[in-house]
């Protein structure tokens, strides 16, 4: 199903900060304009294209299966996100497949198209630069905490990611996660199990840092949990 391109719905991407109007109706109509329903595929690795994809409206998750199949999420996107622009960058297979979490309308932008905007608009070449440097620095994070903590360890940075992004603001008090996380779903972002990950959650609620709400799983002083994890992973940059 197609809708009607519209630069109003990319001035929701931070990468298109800027451009003039012109320059988005443009961009807006190069553009292919698709509606994808929850729990479909948005891209696979097998895909022989490397089209950019502009999440407009629901939630994709960026996953991949280990040779023992186990399933691995490296991270979920919403609206303003974009997706696919690895292999557009570098004519590579993709690294990763993409699923929508949410019934999701996307705008797909052709590769040749994504490299032209690069080219010709310095400053969002620049962006694009800086979203790969955040890329790279979340997953050098996420190989340490793979590689060096424990599953009880894992579950709180992950949690925390969660908190942090359910309410970016927040530093101190509670923040609730609605939906409650699947147990599996936490597993795959962590590499354990669902029966490990449903004992580490009831060990957190026991220690009254989580709390069952309805439909939701409430982070109860993420200051607290923000120190739990920065006693195990310490402090450093670079």
């Amino acid at each position: 199903m197609s809708d009607r391109p519209s630069s109003l719905a990319l001035r929701r991407f931070a990468l298109f900060d800027d451009l003039p109007p012109a320059r988005l109706d443009a961009l807006a109509g190069r553009c292919a304009w698709r509606r994808v329903a929850a729990g479909q595929p948005l891209l696979l690795r097998r895909q022989p294209r490397a089209d950019v994809y502009l999440v407009i409206d629901g939630a994709v998750r960026v996953t991949t299966y280990g040779a023992n199949g186990r399933q691995v999420t490296f991270r979920d996107l919403g609206a303003g996100e974009i997706v696919g622009d690895l292999a557009a960058l570098d004519g590579q297979p993709r690294s990763a497949d993409v699923m929508t979490v949410e019934d999701s309308l996307v705008a797909v932008l052709d590769r040749e198209v994504f490299l032209d905007l690069l080219q010709e608009e310095p400053a969002v070449a620049r962006r694009q630069m800086q979203r790969l440097t955040t890329l790279v620095r979340q997953l050098s994070e996420r190989v340490i905490e793979l590689s060096t903590l424990g599953v009880q360890n894992r579950l709180h940075a992950e949690l925390l990611r969660l908190a942090r992004t359910a309410s970016p603001e927040a530093t101190a008090g509670e923040v609730r996660l609605a939906p409650t996380p699947r147990h599996a779903e936490l597993a795959s972002r962590i590499s354990t199990n669902r029966e490990q990950v449903t004992r580490e959650l009831n060990a957190l609620v026991r220690a009254g840092l989580l709390r069952k709400e309805g439909d939701a799983l409430v982070v109860t002083d993420v200051a607290r949990l923000a120190r739990v994890v920065a006693e195990v992973m310490g402090d450093g940059g670079a």
